[in-house]
């Protein structure tokens, strides 16, 4: 009856069994184990109207013109541009930290280091604060040092519970000091929002001849994946030798049996303020203070500026446990538990035509246009 079975129905799955069904003309059954499509970049309105992200703030960012006109086929574009603040210790500073950060931090020293930095890396540069902490000069060291503890430690203890000796050093290190005064978080070619929400875009994406959807249906309910029997995929107890493509946990998948690969989740909590604005821009970074890393107001990203009222969300980072409710965002990657995560890529090797896609079911993390990029490309090369 199928020609693909697709598992998840965000970008991956759903850029993947549009390219099946349009350019293939494959039949393609989508299943979904929650009650609506869009993955993590679902989207609704509020019962106060506000467009909000159920599962935190996304941004459409990229360079990627193949990329942009694709979803462009879906959707029309809200040019919002992502503007982020710290707020480090009650004061609102840009993030990336860059030459209008320096001047507030910095005042009647800022133009002296100013020039400084430009002389040593030229204007517009991205300096890695590695670069200046092993500077010869002990003033470019005093910035890098700035930035890593008002910026960069604790937001990242915070968001991957870990202890500063925890944190690699080498990843501490990319992040930059961006010698502009564009204040703006991305400086891709292309940015916004769909101009109607994520998920419609998903709805348009998913209505095409030849694809069905099942949502609140768990893969296993309809797939039985056995690598050492002789038919590997079972779909509704038949065998199966179509394209199966996966997105999801790939330890879950097999029960968890050589153990559980470890990620971060989130939890967020919304509330409604009875006022037109809660904070000064759409995400504000807490770098140094509170238990949650950010808070988000979605009327700076959906547009609805002149909408009264307002939504926002908290997002608290915990450890992902499997239990009711949770669910992983982050893969924890260092040499250990990417070892893990091949111990099951292992296993997919020995099924055909069996295929990995995305965060979860590549253990890796995904933007938006990369994962559909390479959505496009495992499609057009089936």
């Amino acid at each position: 009856m199928y020609d693909s079975i697709v598992i998840g129905s965000g970008f991956a799955g759903a850029v993947a069994a549009r390219e099946l069904a349009e350019q293939k003309g494959q039949r393609v059954l989508v299943v979904d184990s929650r009650s609506h499509i869009g993955g993590n970049c679902y989207d609704r309105p509020d019962e106060y109207g506000i467009l909000i992200h159920q599962y935190g703030p996304h941004i459409f960012h990229t360079n990627s013109e193949r990329v942009y006109r694709y979803l462009s086929r879906f959707t029309e574009w809200y040019e919002y541009r992502h503007e982020v603040v710290g707020n480090i210790y009650g004061r609102e500073l840009p993030i990336p930290f860059n030459l209008n950060t320096l001047e507030m931090v910095y005042g009647e020293r800022a133009p002296h280091l100013e020039r400084l930095l430009v002389e040593n890396f030229g204007e517009g540069a991205r300096v890695p604060i590695l670069e200046l902490m092993n500077h010869e000069d002990a003033e470019l060291q005093e910035i890098a040092q700035y930035v890593y503890e008002n910026i960069f430690l604790k937001y990242t203890m915070k968001q991957w519970g870990k202890s500063p000796k925890e944190i690699d050093p080498a990843v501490s290190g990319r992040v930059p000091v961006l010698l502009s005064r564009d204040n703006r978080y991305f400086q891709d070619k292309y940015q916004g929002l769909p101009l109607h929400g994520f998920t419609p875009l998903f709805e348009k994406m998913l209505d095409f001849e030849g694809i069905d959807v099942r949502l609140d249906c768990e893969a296993k309910t309809v797939l039985t994946i056995a690598p050492e029997a002789e038919h590997p995929v079972l779909f509704e107890g038949a065998p199966f030798t179509g394209n199966v493509i996966f997105t999801g946990a790939l330890d879950e998948l097999f029960d968890c049996r050589f153990g559980r690969l470890p990620y971060r989740s989130l939890r967020f909590d919304f509330e409604h303020f009875d006022r037109q604005f809660y904070q000064s821009h759409g995400v504000v970074n807490y770098t140094v203070s509170e238990d949650f890393t950010r808070i988000t107001e979605f009327k700076y990203l959906s547009g609805q500026l002149d909408l009264p009222g307002t939504t926002i969300v908290r997002e608290y980072p915990m450890p992902y446990q499997g239990g009711g409710g949770e669910i992983p965002y982050y893969a924890i990657n260092n040499e250990e538990n990417d070892g893990l995560f091949a111990r099951y890529k292992e296993l997919v090797g020995r099924i055909p035509n069996f295929y990995l896609l995305g965060r979860l079911a590549e253990y890796k993390y995904y933007n938006i246009d990369a994962i559909v990029e390479r959505a496009l490309d495992l499609a057009g090369n089936l």
